[in-house]
């Protein structure tokens, strides 16, 4: 009976889902008794909202059981071919660069874990490897779509070494695709439950694509991280009992931008994923004002804590965020779908 209903792709994707809340849920608290007991926990900013200082100490890397999880799922339900393998490499080898940075931290007990430039280092890596695969085994187009306007094709600068193209403009638009909704997602990671909850949401959205262009492989896996963050929201909900950290915020980002490019939507992505976009950009502009003007734009960066210092309590930006990020990611499943009529 229960093989029979495994021929039915859109229960499967329902068993990816709930099998990694299960297991999410079950695997936390025993994780989060090893590191109390290891004294391993988060160093918060000095420089932060001083309301923040009380959560220093909580535990922290709670990515690895969200991983742990994806791949237990991945293993019992999905199929690993190419696209799947892909999918699941990246985002592993990003989880485990933030893990590096993540034991970094606790070790020297600062908030600070790797350079910015070993991490960009990293990460230029890890996608650079992901593209050339994608294009080469997968046989993804190297092409951009921005629906309703215009298709660019960023394979005009091709090079082939040893059999293996080489699409330049690609590459590199996939490179800050990939590597720049990482680290937007470790951006937003600022609040308890705030990553957790919108990768959720953009990730469900991008499991209906996936699933709508016939992607089973692309489905399972959306559906496998957006059960892992429905579990880790458990204990991740105000006030937190144990924070993801660079662990979990990277692989997440990556898993994110992996998805994009695997199911042809990296613009409509920009959309869908529109608040973590925000957050990088609050950022940016952030530094940029205050070297040319002296002044801050924001009260504070990224976006979250500036609403934070305008009075908002934590819950309330935690929640108006995760509508924020469910408006955008349906907006961008609408375009998605008229594009498809189209």
């Amino acid at each position: 009976m229960l093989m029979h209903a495994f021929q039915y792709p859109t229960f499967v994707v329902f068993v990816a889902l709930a099998l990694a809340v299960v297991l999410v849920m079950v695997l936390t608290p025993g994780f989060i008794k090893i590191l109390q007991r290891r004294h391993i926990g988060q160093q918060v900013r000095a420089d932060g909202p001083q309301s923040h200082l009380v959560k220093q100490g909580t535990p922290t890397m709670g990515g690895v059981v969200m991983l742990v999880a994806l791949v237990i799922v991945v293993l019992l339900v999905g199929d690993l071919s190419p696209e799947m393998l892909l999918l699941l490499g990246c985002t592993l080898l990003t989880g485990l660069l933030g893990l590096v940075d993540d034991a970094s931290k606790v070790i020297k007990e600062r908030s600070l874990g790797l350079t910015p430039k070993a991490k960009l280092i990293g990460q230029f890596t890890i996608v650079a490897v992901f593209c050339l695969c994608a294009v080469n085994i997968c046989g993804i187009e190297p092409t951009v779509t921005i629906p309703f306007v215009y298709t660019f094709d960023l394979g005009i600068l091709t090079t082939t070494i040893g059999g293996v193209a080489i699409p330049w403009l690609y590459l590199i638009f996939v490179e800050l695709l990939i590597a720049g909704f990482s680290n937007a997602v470790n951006l937003t990671d600022g609040l308890d439950g705030l990553a957790g909850g919108t990768v959720m949401v953009v990730m469900l959205v991008m499991g209906a694509i996936a699933f709508s262009m016939g992607s089973l492989d692309g489905a399972i896996f959306a559906a496998a991280i957006a059960g892992t963050c429905i579990g880790f929201l458990w204990f991740n909900s105000y006030p937190a009992d144990i924070f993801m950290g660079d662990t979990g915020s990277l692989a997440l980002g990556a898993a994110l931008g992996c998805l994009a490019v695997l199911t042809k939507t990296e613009a409509l992505s920009l959309l869908i994923g529109g608040l973590f976009i925000a957050e990088a950009v609050s950022v940016i502009l952030q530094v940029l004002h205050y070297k040319r003007t002296h002044e801050r734009l924001f009260l504070m960066a990224p976006l979250h804590h500036h609403f934070e210092r305008k009075g908002w309590s934590e819950v309330k930006v935690v929640i108006r965020f995760w509508i924020v990020s469910g408006v955008l990611a349906a907006l961008g499943f609408v375009v998605y779908f008229a594009s498809t009529l189209v």
